[in-house]
């Protein structure tokens, strides 16, 4: 079970979080407080996963919370529970640690989100071991902010397909298939394969590449995502 730690100053507002959080699997409420002192208490104290916390409490700013948790080293993450909506604070609450912005008012439907997408976060990376590569990385993530990975298609596997990347983001001026199996250590149809797989998906551009006889040889160049 995740156990979370509600942090509300509004007693109506705060039961009623504490209730939606009991009514999903998985979570139970450790314990529900009203001050930013008491919440660093209560974690000190207590064993605690997660924090619902509200970003303006009477006592302390929100934000000094979960700084506060961040260095005393706390193993607890933060879900900012909030109606502030200036983008500086969003700024800030993400340079603050916290994983996820939840905006008052909210519905039930909307905090069960927020908090499976992060049990689905906290399972990915819940082992400790060393991770296989970026892409399992990048899905841990990628359920955090409730983005759901493309599959690739069939016969196709990350692996090979970080492989191809990796080798054609080192040629700047791009490179034939030939040329990019040989780096990324696969075969020349697997490469072009892969290669034209991300011509489909906007990340990489293809031009004929002319020699001085023969037919032209298609070039790669990657223009995705620095």
């Amino acid at each position: 079970m995740i156990a979370v730690l509600v942090v509300e100053d509004d007693p109506v507002v705060g039961e009623a979080h504490e209730a939606y959080v009991n009514r999903i699997e998985g979570f139970t409420v450790a314990g529900r407080v009203r001050t930013g002192q008491a919440a660093l208490q209560f974690v000190e104290h207590a064993a605690v996963d997660l924090v619902l916390l509200d970003l303006r409490l009477p006592d302390m700013d929100g934000l000094a919370v979960a700084r506060a948790l961040r260095t005393a080293g706390a193993p607890t993450d933060v879900i900012a529970v909030t109606s502030a909506r200036d983008l500086k604070v969003v700024r800030a609450a993400v340079s603050s640690g916290v994983v996820q912005y939840l905006l008052k008012p909210f519905t039930f439907a909307a905090m069960r989100e927020k908090l499976e997408h992060y049990a689905k976060f906290r399972s990915s990376l819940g082992q400790d071991r060393e991770v296989h590569g970026q892409a399992e990385i990048d899905r841990a993530f990628s359920a955090l902010r409730g983005v759901e990975k493309q599959s690739l298609p069939k016969g196709m596997g990350e692996e090979t397909l970080t492989a191809v990347v990796t080798a054609l983001r080192g040629l700047p001026s791009g490179g034939t298939a030939s040329a990019l199996a040989e780096t990324a250590g696969v075969s020349r149809v697997t490469a072009r394969r892969y290669l034209e797989y991300l011509v489909t998906t906007g990340m990489v551009e293809r031009s004929p590449q002319y020699g001085s006889v023969g037919r032209p040889e298609m070039s790669y160049r990657w223009i995705g995502e620095a």
